[in-house]
């Protein structure tokens, strides 16, 4: 898995490209980390290349948030395709974390 960072604004985007699965989420994991052990309190994290979540990787997100919540931070999720918004919806995870459509969605949305 890829992840392409940048930054628009006061949001750090995460562009992840791949799959999110238990061989790639302890990678993701430690670049995550970083992004907010650097300061980053406002993180976009855009799906549109993501083509399987596992449930390492839902985990991961809720750690990321709950992190960024216990500092006044925020989460935003962007560009699901329709495989991983299911899993987002069974799991549960479309109702926990602030999930939209596209990424300038995500971006106002701060």
């Amino acid at each position: 898995m890829e992840i392409i960072e940048r930054e628009e604004g006061e949001v750090r985007v995460l562009s992840l490209v791949g799959r999110l699965d238990t061989n790639t989420t302890p990678d993701a994991e430690a670049q995550i980390n970083s992004v907010l052990d650097s300061g980053a309190n406002k993180l976009l994290i855009n799906f549109e290349n993501i083509e399987y979540v596992s449930s390492a990787g839902l985990r991961l997100l809720l750690a990321t948030a709950k992190r960024l919540k216990g500092s006044a931070g925020e989460l935003r999720i962007s560009c699901l395709n329709e495989t991983v918004q299911e899993v987002f919806d069974i799991s549960g995870f479309a109702s926990i974390l602030t999930v939209l459509a596209t990424e300038n969605e995500a971006l106002d949305a701060f």
